[in-house]
């Protein structure tokens, strides 16, 4: 014991002497004697805590603590160590201070215990968290086992709990945030659902509402407490808004209860005012305490639901008693100005806005607009209620079921009325879903009752408005009830109610004046309809006196003024009061559609089109037109159909076809709708769609009652108009016919007939099919003299005429088809004569000229065929002298006339005189075009014209209209194409290519830029091009155009001209046809017939070559006589030589011989002043050369050989005509004639090595001589020849054919089978593609593959890819020895005898 108390004094000592070390040793020594050593433990501690072993000294100061609970000196240390360690220990802080502290209050000494809590509070505001400082705050709440003792010495608890609740709220605020801004990146997150949960999570959590509450019970001031009670509700609302709905019911018990609260105490937080009113659900407005709305507007003057409630308690609408007047004299003025029902509406608008989320403002808005009839507003003032419901049934909890019932009758209320009757169905279904749960709902019953009798069904509407009428006393109800009654017949009865309720009425209220002037028209209406009499309508002292004291009631009641209109208009026939009246019935009321039918219709009848419109369009947004899901009641399609017939007038057919397509919609059945849309979709090109239309127009008109039969003409007119336009002529020509049997004097489908002929005429041409042109062209000038027997001042009739005329200059080779007599007649019919000078002194066609034509007896001629078009163009201009845009185009029709004239006679073979005087008709032609441009200048097509006509007489005028024309139009591939051709004709190809470059970029198929293009590759040398080019011109051309005929045709003949090898029939053909074409166009073009008769003679048609060679002679020669010009007579000389040719093919050989001589008579004399010395010299080489041939088979040999010899000195020995000539003298069969042949050979076929008939025809004679030294010779020069890529697959074979008869007279030492065989291989190495080699193999050995090797390249070798005939492939079928090939070899020569051979073989 004694060494303990030493060591306890040594420990002293050494703290004394601050040696904490040796303290801490002498320390451990006494613990270790006395373990329970309380004071050795203190000392322990502290000296550790000086040498900053703060957790052994911890540890040790709570042993000392647990050794002497009561003792304060361990929590002393205790204390003193946590406060050096700043905010590690601030919680064993707490509780050291609270231990201590408690010791003191057991020895009672309050000082020291309250100086202890003093400085932990103050050491954990300073040092610790919020948190921390919230619990030391919470050792002086009068939680804390200390508050009593230390009470009063301590802050008061409501500013205990006020800093406290600072702490929480703001710890609160920061952990919202916190979690919002961390949750909201997650993917999926929604802000807005985030921000709930948030809140959620951390207000369920919260104690801040029991700690307001808490500030609420401690307080002492006033204005604390309701500060507080204000809190505790927002945050009792907050949560509300947050939590689940599961949980919402207890929730919202406490917060109205705190609301109810402070309204009881008329504290001014509106949040609990508005919670009191706005979710009290109430089924009718008068259920409310009105007592509490006009405290709320005393408290909340300036708030938008105290205006809103202000406005409705002052208006006639509330079914509260009018608040009393205040004596003072401001709040008497604002009585005053609510009183004025305008300022009362500004007043409940303003409200209205600013409380957007209330319930009740809008409900009590929606009664007051319902009661001034503005259904508009009553739907959006209700819709936006049943929003706001939504919300605030979710945040509540509560199902507002009367609020919603309430708020979907008055929708539904001002849906019957709205737009009557397009909400219907919306209205009804609103109005059953209330009375299934109240089906005593008055306002209900009413409102399905009005629908009802919208709908027509007016027993049911009797039905629902008595039930309605035993729960109310409503005189409206009684009066719509009885009018339903006299809807659904029974006049008399309806008319009694409506006559008892009349004196019910109040008229000293206002809206009880409409009422009267309602009921006084409904029972004029029962009185109109129980006598339906002339008189009894008439009677003014009946039913028209109910309407007019209607009118004295109310002059605004809309339907009295409609049925005043029906009276003035069909009984009193005053149109003009009848129209005041119809217009100040819709000026009244869109739904007044019968007024505005009538209206539209009068606009309609003096063309005020953009009034009708505006009737129409009224008409369609009142909502009368569509009648709802499920009515009776038909709907109205002629607003639709008026709007469409505007449209159509404005040319705005997608509009139109819109309208007629709604109209039809509404009235499928409605004729007059199917031929609107028929002709818009007409009108917009839509030609199917037009047809479909107006067949569904014919289809109703057969099998509905009350269509006019007037009106059916017109849909088998349109649908001859779409026929017409589709291109379909036959038929639209049938369907006007058709039309005018019924109707012959129609002048619209006359006109149309006509111009259906010359369209067709036209198309025709374009086709090819001159016959059914002419004929068309015949039929419209049959048409015209049935139109002007009645109708002869058309403009249109008589450019047709003028137009049929012409086609004829189209078709010169039915020319002598055309009706002169009738046209003449037609001319000369109802008109003086001297309309036609117009002009005359420049084209000479006048009345003169019609009565030249008239008189004559002679067939039709080019001449009066453009002279009856012209003069009927000049008819046109006299009938159209009124219309600025007609006459116009009546010069430019002339002025085109004209020219086309100038084209045809110009080049009349007639004399010159007449090509002289065909100028004059070009003049005419400016002149008609200017004067045409003066009219209208704007008009590129004219500026086209202009510089067609002035090409060649001024260059410059012409290339000025043509640029104007493209600056008016610069899409015109014509215009482009016709500048082209001004700049080719000028000679500038760079400008010319660029015009024609752009006009086929403008349109690829515009044929005659093509043409252009063609012309002028082959003007630059470029033939081959110039070649595609043209045939390209001529596949995508129609059969009108003649220049492009020409072209090709020429450009083809070159083409096979200059081909190397021979041509296939396929190039012959095609130009062939297009001078067959050009024969019935232009009949007089002699030089395009001697081509025609080129083409016919290299087809073998010798007969038909013959016969137009020798029209061209006749023609040629009789031109000649007139003009004796060489060129003429070198015309005349080339077809004779083409002629005699042609007989000598023929087999005529003396007049072969003859023509020939003629040919060579002619062309004698070379100073003749022959244009084309070339040209002379090929036909003079060609009638030598066919009189030579004719002699030799006349058997005149000499004259023969003499004409061959000339030949020969004409052409400086020409190997072709060698060649012919040693023919000839191997023929006449002397050895010294065959001597000369085989001299003249071999000087050829040293002078022309590369020969191929010099060469071949030597080697003949050489195999019949049997001269081995000249066969060696010769056939060292096939060999090379055979090499050549220039020879033609029958070159090819027969120098193949030579080689191999050489091969069969072998040399000494060579077997024949050995030389052929080699011959045979060496064909096919030089050749393998071509079948000489194959075939010679194959009749060599028996293998098969050489007989198939020769099959397949004979059949490559066959049109079109090559030029071997039929008998070819015959023979190499029949090469390959097999039966199948047999069979095929016939088939394709049946002549031929190798296939049967074969064929024989096999089957043997």
């Amino acid at each position: 014991m004694s060494t303990s108390k030493g060591a306890l004094k040594a420990t002293k000592a050494a703290l004394g002497a601050h040696k904490y070390e040796e303290a801490v040793k002498e320390a451990r020594k006494v613990i270790e004697i006395d373990p329970k050593n309380y004071h050795a433990n203190v000392f322990l501690g502290l000296a550790l805590d000086k040498l900053e072993q703060n957790e052994q000294s911890e540890r040790v100061y709570a042993a000392a603590s647990e050794i002497k609970t009561n003792d304060a000196l361990a929590w002393q240390g205790l204390i003193a160590l946590y406060e050096k360690q700043n905010s590690k220990k601030i919680d064993e802080y707490r509780r050291a201070a609270v231990r201590l502290a408690e010791i003191y209050m057991d020895v009672d000494d309050k000082t020291r215990c309250q100086t202890v809590i003093d400085k932990y509070v103050g050491y954990a505001k300073k040092h610790g968290s919020r948190k921390q400082h919230k619990e030391a705050l919470g050792v002086m709440l009068p939680s804390s086992s200390l508050y009593d003792y230390l009470e009063g010495r301590i802050p008061h608890p409501a500013y205990t709990y006020t800093k406290v609740v600072e702490i929480v709220e703001a710890e609160e605020k920061e952990r919202i945030n916190k979690e919002i801004g961390e949750r909201r990146t997650r993917l999926g997150a929604k802000f807005g659902q985030v921000t709930i949960d948030v809140k959620r999570e951390v207000l369920e959590s919260s104690d801040l509402e029991r700690l307001y509450s808490c500030i609420i019970d401690w307080t002492t001031d006033d204005d604390m407490r309701r500060l507080y009670e204000e809190k505790v509700l927002q945050r009792a609302y907050d949560t509300l808004v947050v939590i689940p709905s599961l949980r919402k019911h207890e929730k919202r018990k406490r917060v109205q209860k705190l609301a109810e609260g402070l309204v009881i105490l008329k504290h001014p937080f509106a949040l609990a005012w508005k919670i009191v009113l706005e979710w009290k659900d109430v089924e009718k407005i008068e259920e409310l305490d009105v007592g509490l709305l006009n405290e709320y507007t005393e408290i909340f003057p300036d708030d938008g639901l105290s205006k809103v409630i202000m406005g409705y308690l002052h208006s006639e609408a509330s079914p509260f008693p009018k608040p009393i007047e205040s004596e003072s004299e401001e709040e008497r003025g604002e009585t005053l100005l609510l009183g004025a029902p305008e300022n009362r509406l500004f007043l409940m608008t303003e409200g209205a806005e600013e409380s957007s989320r209330s319930v009740l403002s809008r409900r009590l808005m929606g009664e007051y607009l319902l009661y001034l009839d503005e259904y508009s507003s009553v739907v959006d003032t209700a819709r936006k209620a049943l929003d706001i419901m939504k919300l605030e049934s979710e945040v509540s909890g509560i199902p507002f079921q009367n609020n919603l019932d309430a708020v979907n009758i008055l929708l539904a209320t001002a849906l019957v009325q709205h737009q009557t009757p397009r909400y219907h169905g919306e209205a009804r279904s609103l109005f059953d879903s209330v009375l299934q749960r109240k089906p005593g709902a008055t306002s209900a019953l009413i409102g399905v009752g009005l629908i009802l009798e919208e709908e027509e069904d007016y027993s049911g509407a009797i039905d629902f408005l008595s039930r309605a009428q035993k729960r109310t006393t409503d005189i409206k109800v009684r009066t719509e009830t009885a009018w339903c009654k006299a809807l659904n017949g029974d006049y008399e009865t309806g008319l009694h109610e409506l006559e008892s309720c009349l004196p019910e009425i109040d008229t000293s209220k206002v809206r009880a004046k409409d009422l009267r002037a309602q009921t006084l028209y409904r029972i004029g209406m029962c009185l109109w309809n129980l006598d339906t009499s002339r008189t009894a309508r008439k009677d003014r002292t009946g039913a028209y006196a109910r309407f007019l004291s209607s009118l004295q009631a109310n002059l605004s009641y809309a339907p009295a003024y409609t049925i005043l209109g029906t009276y003035y208009a069909d009984y009193a026939k005053d149109k003009k009061r009848a129209r005041k009246c119809f217009q100040k019935a819709f000026e009244l009321s869109a739904s007044e559609v019968e007024a505005a039918e009538r209206l539209a219709r009068a606009f309609a009848d003096q063309g005020e089109w953009e009034l009708v419109e505006v009737v129409a369009q009224r008409v369609i947004e009142s909502g009368k037109i569509r009648p709802p899901p499920g009515s009776k009641r038909k709907g109205l399609s002629w607003p639709f159909a008026a709007i469409g017939v505007v449209q159509l007038n404005n040319q705005e057919y997608a509009k139109s076809i819109a309208s007629y397509q709604q109209a039809l919609r509404i009235s499928p059945e409605d004729y007059h709708s199917w031929i609107g849309l028929g002709e818009s979709y007409h009108n917009a090109g839509r030609y199917i769609a037009a047809t479909k239309a107006f067949e569904q127009s014919q289809k109703l008109a057969t099998r509905l009652d009350g269509i006019n039969s007037d009106d059916l003409w017109f849909s088998q007119y349109m649908i001859s108009n779409v026929k017409r336009e589709l291109g379909d002529f036959e038929d639209a020509i049938v369907g006007y016919k058709n039309v005018l049997r019924s109707r012959p004097e129609e002048f619209c489908v006359s006109i149309a007939l006509l111009q259906t002929h010359v369209e067709s005429a036209w198309r025709n041409i374009e086709l090819g099919f001159f016959g059914q042109a002419a004929q068309s062209a015949t039929h419209t000038l049959s048409v015209g003299k049935a139109i002007s027997d009645y109708h002869n001042e058309a403009f249109n009739l008589w450019k047709a005429i003028g137009d049929s005329c012409s086609v004829f200059s189209w078709v010169q080779s039915y020319i002598s088809d055309l009706p002169t007599e009738l046209a003449c007649d037609l001319l000369e019919t109802g008109v003086d004569l001297e309309i036609y000078e117009i002009l005359a002194e420049a084209d000479g066609t006048g009345k003169a000229a019609l009565r030249e034509v008239s008189a004559s007896k002679t067939s039709p001629s080019l001449y009066i065929c453009m002279s009856l078009a012209i003069l009927s163009h000049k008819r046109a201009i006299q009938v159209c002298a009124n219309d600025i845009h007609a006459q116009a185009v009546a010069w430019f029709n002339l002025g085109c006339t004209e020219y086309r004239t100038h084209t045809c006679l110009h080049g009349d073979l007639r004399g010159h005189s007449k090509k002289k005087q065909s100028f004059k008709y070009l003049k005419a032609s400016v002149r008609c075009l200017k004067r045409a441009i003066e009219l209208e200048a704007g008009n590129s097509e004219f500026w086209n014209a202009l510089g067609i006509v002035t090409t060649q007489m001024n260059p410059k005028v012409s290339q000025h209209a043509f640029v104007r024309s493209l600056f008016l139009n610069d899409k015109s591939a014509r215009v482009w194409t016709n500048l082209g051709t001004l700049y080719l004709l000028q000679n500038d190809h760079q400008l010319a290519n660029g015009a024609f470059t752009r006009a086929q970029s403008v349109d690829p198929d515009y044929t005659h830029a093509w043409v252009g293009q063609g012309i002028l590759a082959m003007l630059l040398g470029e033939v081959k091009e110039s070649q595609g080019i043209l045939t390209h011109a001529f596949e995508i051309s129609d059969s009108s155009s003649i220049i492009t005929k020409r072209e090709y045709a020429t450009s083809s003949f070159d083409y096979l001209l200059s081909l190397q090898t021979s041509y296939q029939t396929i190039d012959v053909l095609q130009p062939l046809f297009a001078l067959q074409q050009l024969k019935s166009q232009t009949t007089s073009d002699v030089v395009f017939l001697h081509l025609s008769s080129l083409f016919t003679e290299r087809l073998g048609n010798y007969a038909e070559a013959m016969n137009a060679l020798t029209t061209v002679c006749d023609t040629v020669e009789a031109e000649y006589e007139i003009s004796e010009s060489p060129i003429s007579l070198a015309h005349f000389a080339q077809a004779k030589a083409d002629l005699a040719r042609v007989q000598l093919a023929s087999l005529d050989f003396k007049q072969a011989a003859e023509n020939a001589e003629i040919a060579l008579d002619l062309s004698s004399d070379e100073s003749s002043g022959n244009p084309d010395p070339a040209a002379r010299q090929k036909y003079r080489l060609s009638a030598h050369l066919t009189a030579g041939l004719a002699y030799h088979y006349s058997n005149e040999a000499d004259q023969a050989i003499s004409m061959f010899k000339t030949a020969l000195e004409e052409t400086d020995s020409n190997p072709d005509i060698i060649c012919v000539l040693a023919q000839v003298l191997w023929a006449k069969g002397g050895e010294v004639e065959r001597t000369v042949a085989r001299e003249q050979l071999f000087d050829c076929v040293e002078k022309h090595p590369e020969h191929i008939g010099a060469t071949t025809l030597l080697s003949v004679i050489a195999l019949l001589d049997g001269d081995a030294d000249t066969i060696q010779a010769v056939a060292a020069d096939l060999h090379e020849l055979r090499t050549h890529d220039s020879l033609d697959i029958q070159q090819q074979r027969k120098i193949g054919q030579l080689l191999d008869a050489f091969a069969k007279l072998t040399p000494k030492g060579v077997s024949r089978e050995q030389a052929e065989m080699v011959e045979a291989t060496s064909a096919i190495m030089f050749a393998p593609f071509k079948p000489q080699g194959w075939s010679q193999l194959a009749d060599l050995t028996e293998e098969t593959h050489p007989a198939d090797m020769a099959v397949l390249t004979t059949t490559g070798s066959v049109p079109p890819k090559g030029s071997l005939d039929a008998e070819s492939l015959c023979k190499a079928y029949a090469g390959a020895c097999r039966l199948a090939d047999a069979q095929r070899g016939i088939v394709m020569a049946p002549w031929a005898a190798e296939g049967w051979h074969v064929l024989a073989e096999t089957m043997t």
